[in-house]
């Protein structure tokens, strides 16, 4: 694992973190690998949330999921 070192951070951030890992029963260092994960993940989980209620509607108008591989398929036999 890699070592990632953050300077000038405000003392009261530094406060509530502390209170914080206390509260939680855990370091500050775990909380911030925690937090750090979280917020790399967060992208991908509302992406895929997004494309779920995109799928959703798309059932909901439609009553199917359309299948795109038939009209793929003739462009592709279109250009020989």
């Amino acid at each position: 694992m890699k070592e990632l070192r953050v300077r000038n951070i405000d003392d009261g951030v530094i406060a509530a973190m502390q209170a914080r890992a206390r509260r939680e029963g855990t370091s500050v260092s775990e909380l911030v690998r925690e937090m750090l994960a979280a917020a790399v993940s967060r992208p991908r989980e509302e992406l895929l949330e997004r494309l779920t209620r995109l799928q959703a509607n798309i059932l909901r108008e439609s009553g199917i999921t359309p299948d795109s591989a038939p009209g793929i398929r003739a462009e592709r036999d279109a250009r020989g």
